[in-house]
This record gives C-alpha cells, structure tokens and sequence, in this order.
C-alpha cells in the first residue's frame, strides 16, 4: 500500500515524520541506515529551508507553464567514486489543495523491504542529506497527464511495487526493486496502462525506448563486505558473468535524468543548489 505520509503543509508533516521516527523503524532511500536516528535540529533546519525553496521553484514553474508532476530528486549519499550526483528521486505532484506530494519507495531501515510512501517536500528532504541540493526534470505534457492519474491513485502507483528490497537491484532483474527502479517502472506502466501490467513488460518498454542503466564497478571484497554488513544490499540477482568482473548495472537518478532528455520525455534538469 501506499503510506500516507503528509498533510496540508510542510510544517504539520515534519511532526508526523518525527512521531513516526520515533515510534517505529525509519524508511531510507539513497543514503546509509546506519546510525539512524531522530533528526536533529540543524538537520530539520536546512531540510526545511531546501523544501520551502523547492516549493517555491516548483510553484513558479507550475504558474508559468502550467507544471503539474516533475521527477524530483535529493542527494542523499556521497556517490563521487562513482561518479554520481544524486542519489534518490521520487515523482511529484502538484495536489488541487496546492502543496506539492512526492510519490516514492524508501527502505525500511536494516531490512530488505521497500515500501511506498506518499510525503510532502519537508519529508523528502528531512534527512541527513549529504548535500543539500535538489533536481528536478519537467516531463512532457503528455507524459504528466500519464503519470498524474496514476500518482493520485494508491492502486496504480502500487501495482508494480515490489517488496525485497536490494540498493543496487538488477535493473532488468525481478529478485529485488529499489527505489529508483520502481519510478522509472511506474513511468513505463503509466505512459502504456493498457498493456503494461508486469515488470518484465516494464522493462520491454524502457529498454525499447532506450534506457541505459548506470554501471557500477564493484570488486569482489567490495561486494562480501557489502552483502554481510548490509541486509538492503544484495547482488545475487545479476548475471554471473557481469557479477564475477565486478559490473553492476543498477538504475541510478543521474541515468534517468540523462536518458529522459535524450528521449524527449522531459526537458533539461533543473538544478536548485544549497544557499
């Protein structure tokens, strides 16, 4: 299902967050569980301050040229070695009510599962950001209106989720989803509702229109030390002989930023940067 996290403004959803933090297991996506904890102050701070930003942008855009979803992402996680810049996108949407919702999965911190969620802009960005800067590419007209009616729907924006969880999940893999995975899944089963209904016809349609997943050069000891010390990370869903030479091709936010301009499903990404 899809949590319902959120209310009318950002403020009151930051509460929620923190009840929630403090009353269960955190979610993550894009950066390390480890340590988690309540935020703390400075944190909520500039979390807020990025989100009261971003709303801004978004609203601006949405007056100007009539914006109603956007692929917004944060950076989560240092992914330099990797030559990454962000690390965690979700879809948002412009409510009737006017905030601003982000559809996107997280992980259940120290678990291998993955849930959805349905948040605010405060509590996309109410993390231990890495850096506090945040992205965002404007789909096509057509392609908003795709995915509008399925972000306002729980039983569409969940009917390709699913739960075993893995950070660096095969992108043409089954096994596992992470949660940028899920995003650009969810776009396929949005532009082609009547003929997509699995994630291996998901999958059909991205590679059909040209997506290419990040790959990520990962040594043997690199992946032990990360397989035992982590239960949301797992490689036993890539092929063998990509596995073996340390070749693991996942989907990150950077590839989809790049591949949705080169496929005209979006415009150029915009990037907002930390005061």
């Amino acid at each position: 299902m899809v949590t319902m996290h959120g209310t009318k403004t950002i403020l009151a959803g930051v509460c929620l967050l923190l009840t929630a933090l403090l009353a269960g297991t955190p979610a993550h996506a894009g950066r390390s569980c480890a340590g988690a904890r309540p935020p703390a102050p400075q944190t909520i701070e500039k979390g807020m301050d990025l989100a009261q930003r971003t709303s801004a942008a978004l609203d601006a855009q949405h007056a100007r040229a009539g914006t109603q979803v956007v692929l917004l992402a944060r950076a989560g996680q240092d992914l330099g070695r990797y030559g990454l810049r962000y690390s965690h996108m979700g879809w948002a949407y412009k409510t009737p009510e006017g905030p601003w919702r982000v559809v996107h999965k997280l992980n259940d911190c120290g678990t291998a599962v993955g849930q959805l969620y349905r948040q605010g802009l405060g509590e996309f960005f109410l993390d231990d950001l890495w850096r506090y800067e945040a992205v965002w590419a404007v789909p096509t007209p057509a392609v908003q209106q795709h995915l509008l009616a399925v972000l306002q729907d729980n039983a569409q924006a969940r009917l390709l989720q699913h739960q075993p969880y893995s950070m660096v999940s095969y992108v043409w893999g089954q096994r596992y989803q992470q949660s940028n995975q899920w995003a650009i899944e969810t776009l396929a089963a949005a532009m082609e509702p009547t003929s997509i209904r699995s994630r291996d016809q998901s999958h059909a349609w991205l590679q059909f229109k040209g997506y290419v997943p990040t790959t990520l050069k990962i040594g043997p000891l690199s992946r032990m030390g990360a397989r035992v010390g982590s239960a949301n990370i797992a490689f036993d869903d890539h092929p063998p002989a990509q596995r073996f030479a340390g070749r693991i091709d996942t989907v990150t936010v950077d590839s989809v930023l790049v591949w949705m301009q080169r496929s005209q499903l979006a415009a150029a990404p915009v990037v907002l940067q930390p005061n």
